[in-house]
């Protein structure tokens, strides 16, 4: 445990589901865990008792894998009940990518943002501008011109549908401050940006618990990533204000992330990402005293190899965080006769 982690507190100690099973958190929610075929090799999915049958919160990917574990939680987990509702949190091939498959086996209704909804239904259908070959110019006009890595990156161009290979036609609507009733109790949705188009997060008050999805988790930092699809957005400035939504929570509340243990002390945490990105900031601001591409900036913010998955998150988070500095007038963005783009700090 790093000594973030030590200044919160984990309830379950080390325990985490095995393939198949569930973990009761707290009563009528429970924890199951499907692999991820990337390093973050997980993710965390909730199951809440919902009268005479189950809602789950998010999917995991289209992966044999993971349809493997559900059917192994469908036939120990379930005890004869239907799958009342999927709820999915937001787009990533993570959390969507077989609500399809589970809607469509149990006849049960898709909920999530519009946001969330719309974008999923576009980058499944590979549709120019979100599909992967929308990349690599975008990545290119900001310093990105290693041959292998831009080979590497071609090769993922249809990644999405891969893991996402359809989404419902239709949907129930999730919005901020909604009240969702969920096996007796109500769950105030609490949108979030910078991290995914319209993210929804789950409140219930009665449990004292968080269901996260990206938003705040315990080990990592979500990524925050400036795409082709909004070239010119402000995504980490979003992020940052998105976090302010959760002050009004208890800070004893247990937070639910997509990835890690669920946890205690949310407004710990919260306080630790925002130090996190200020440094980050930092950094850069002081690495564009010379003009600076998203690419120079990478290796500064990411002090490790990078396979191509990686890399086009990082490429992103960097260029989010140049952004901010760019829109809060810290650095000046220039283009220049070679076709990329540089940003300079403002003297």
């Amino acid at each position: 445990m790093n000594a973030l982690e030590s200044q919160l507190q984990y309830p379950l100690a080390e325990q985490v589901p095995e393939p198949g099973a569930a973990l009761d958190v707290v009563p009528g929610v429970r924890w199951l865990r499907l692999p991820l075929p990337f390093a973050l090799d997980h993710i965390n999915l909730w199951l809440l008792d919902d009268a005479h049958g189950y809602t789950v919160v998010d999917a995991g990917a289209a992966t044999d894998a993971s349809r493997a574990g559900w059917e192994t939680v469908m036939a120990r987990q379930f005890h004869g009940k239907p799958l009342r509702r999927v709820l999915v949190t937001h787009c990533h091939p993570d959390h969507v990518g077989l609500a399809d498959w589970l809607c469509q086996r149990w006849q049960a209704p898709l909920a999530m943002t519009t946001g969330e909804f719309a974008f999923a239904r576009m980058m499944a259908a590979a549709l120019p501008g979100v599909d992967g070959t929308a990349a690599l110019p975008h990545f290119q006009r900001h310093g990105l011109n290693d041959p292998d890595m831009l080979e590497k990156m071609q090769s993922r161009k249809n990644y999405y549908p891969s893991l996402v290979p359809s989404v419902p036609h239709a949907y129930e609507r999730l919005q901020d401050g909604q009240l969702v009733a969920i096996g007796g109790h109500d769950w105030r949705v609490i949108t979030g940006f910078g991290h995914s188009p319209e993210h929804a997060s789950l409140y219930c008050a009665a449990l004292n618990v968080l269901i996260a999805g990206d938003m705040v988790l315990p080990r990592i930092s979500t990524n925050v990533s400036v795409f082709a699809i909004e070239p010119e957005g402000n995504p980490l400035q979003q992020y940052l204000d998105s976090l302010n939504k959760f002050h009004g929570l208890p800070e004893d509340v247990l937070v639910l992330p997509s990835h890690g243990r669920p946890f205690r002390g949310l407004h710990t945490r919260i306080a630790q990402l925002q130090a996190h990105h200020a440094a980050r900031l930092e950094e850069v601001v002081d690495a564009c005293h010379v003009p600076r591409t998203a690419a120079d900036i990478v290796p500064i913010m990411f002090r490790r190899p990078l396979d191509a998955h990686q890399l086009s998150f990082a490429l992103g988070e960097a260029l989010a965080h140049l952004h901010k500095l760019w829109r809060d007038g810290i650095v000046r963005r220039e283009s220049n006769p070679d076709g990329m783009i540089r940003f300079r700090t403002v003297p």
